[in-house]
């Protein structure tokens, strides 16, 4: 059947129109969702139709049927956990992606992808000044990136010690010793889960979650000379937005033979600003990095990281061969050598497009403003009566007590209702707190300034007794 514009128009006019009436809505709107799904389901759910509706009503009916239920994620007062907005040019590139609808696995049947896949990668290593050989595969988040990365750590380190795991699997294998800092992100232990490694042995942490070099020297000390081994670093502590010691702990975990994973979901882009490279000191040193581009970067969900300096046991751990796939012989690799996926959206062309409109200094720009917002909101919420930042606000987070845990869940609940703004409570060093992340390429002053007056308001309503 031939497909023709006109099957299409009429949907993605409809699309156009509900897509800018949001964007519009966002400066303005609530954060907070309207309706909850329970609620929604009782407009989008019940049987299945039995005949068929238009597609232009369909996307009416999406659109006015769940415009209740979303949240202003996109919004620059969104605060809650450590979600970017979109922008401009990769939100567009999308659309085209999807449009265009291809599967970017196979560098032969989709070169465009490929080449567009291939240039982001090569100006992202450019960017965060990492091995320029690496391989960069591009992932559904951070949690995948993780699991691609340790595939690729797991595969090296039992190499060494000569079990072939891709074809003999773990069963009689070395044990594979994983260290991290006991202030790791949770997803390290949901990668390390899945690839049958079990939980790793944590490592002690100084008051801002950084891992202890010293602690890290002694675990490894107590560790089997030439036992497979990989340490699990991080650049952004999810509470304190701290950046561990990485010059020496990676220092330390190679003088040990440890493969060394840095898990930078939100921090590794300080690598890219003058301004705050130092906090990423000596990141390029380590073996494999992930990252979210929908985090820092800002483009629209998904897109994961992955980057492993040596492609050999990345491609040894995600490759794979069938007679029918047509395989690229002239370039750097397929893409789905680098991946879980063998049959991908095309991702990374919004990273493309994002760093194709941003440029180097613009992208600096961005982490920098992140950064400086995080800071204005910390200082303006210090001055409060009864207000406590807890952490050293040196990159995008900011952690807030305000008294008791009591009066912090008080002041979280409040908020929450409220829904000017959004930030998420949570609980670090044994203390309820209100965390604060600073994601959205939109965040300016006018919404810093909104922010703070409903953290004042929330403040100062008595907690019942």
């Amino acid at each position: 059947m031939t497909v023709r514009r006109a099957d299409y128009t009429k949907a993605l006019d409809r699309a156009m129109v509900h897509a800018e009436a949001w964007l519009d809505s966002v400066g303005e709107r609530p954060v907070k969702p309207r309706a909850t799904a329970d609620q929604l389901l009782r407009v989008l759910g019940g049987p299945l139709p039995q005949g068929p509706m238009a597609p232009d009503s369909v996307i009416d009916l999406l659109a006015d049927g769940a415009e209740p239920g979303l949240m202003a994620m996109p919004s620059g007062r969104f605060f809650g956990w450590v979600i970017g907005g979109t922008l401009p040019a990769p939100l567009a590139a999308d659309w085209l992606v999807s449009a265009w609808d291809q599967n970017g696995g196979l560098r032969f049947a989709t070169p465009a992808i490929a080449a567009l896949e291939e240039a982001a990668a090569a100006w992202l290593l450019e960017l965060l000044d990492l091995p320029r050989s690496s391989d960069v595969g591009f992932t559904t988040g951070a949690t995948m990136a993780g699991f691609t990365a340790l595939a690729a750590a797991r595969s090296a380190v039992l190499s060494r010690a000569g079990w072939d795991v891709r074809h003999a699997g773990l069963t009689g294998a070395p044990r594979v010793h994983v260290l991290a800092g006991a202030e790791r992100h949770e997803t390290i232990d949901l990668a390390l889960g899945y690839l049958g490694l079990g939980a790793p042995q944590l490592v002690a942490a100084d008051d801002q979650g950084r891992i202890i070099a010293s602690e890290l020297a002694r675990a490894l000390r107590a560790v089997d000379a030439g036992a497979p081994a990989i340490v699990c670093l991080q650049a952004g502590n999810v509470h304190s937005g701290a950046f561990d010691p990485l010059r020496t702990a990676i220092q330390v975990a190679h003088e040990h033979g440890a493969w060394v994973h840095v898990d930078g979901a939100f921090g590794l882009w300080a690598a890219a600003s003058p301004a705050l490279r130092h906090l990423a000191d000596g990141v390029e040193l380590a073996d494999s990095w992930s990252t979210d581009a929908h985090k820092t970067l800002n483009v629209p969900y998904d897109c994961g990281i992955a980057i492993v300096a040596d492609p050999a046991p990345l491609r040894a751990a995600m490759g794979t061969h069938a007679n029918y796939l047509v395989h690229d012989q002239s370039g750097p690799g397929d893409p789905f050598e680098k991946v879980p996926e063998l049959s991908r959206r095309a991702r990374g062309v919004t990273v493309w497009a994002a760093l194709r409109s941003l440029g180097r200094e613009g992208v600096m720009r961005l982490i920098e403003g992140l950064v400086a917002r995080a800071q204005a909101l910390a200082a303006g919420i210090a001055e409060m009566d009864g207000a406590e930042v807890l952490n050293d606000v040196d990159y995008t987070q900011v952690c807030v007590a305000f008294g008791d845990d009591a009066r912090t869940r008080a002041v979280t609940e409040r908020l929450i209702a409220d829904g000017l703004v959004w930030m998420s409570g949570s609980k670090w060093h044994d203390r309820d707190v209100v965390r604060i992340s600073v994601s959205n390429w939109s965040t300016d002053d006018a919404d810093v300034r909104w922010a703070l007056d409903a953290v004042r308001r929330a403040s100062l309503v008595p907690v019942p007794s």
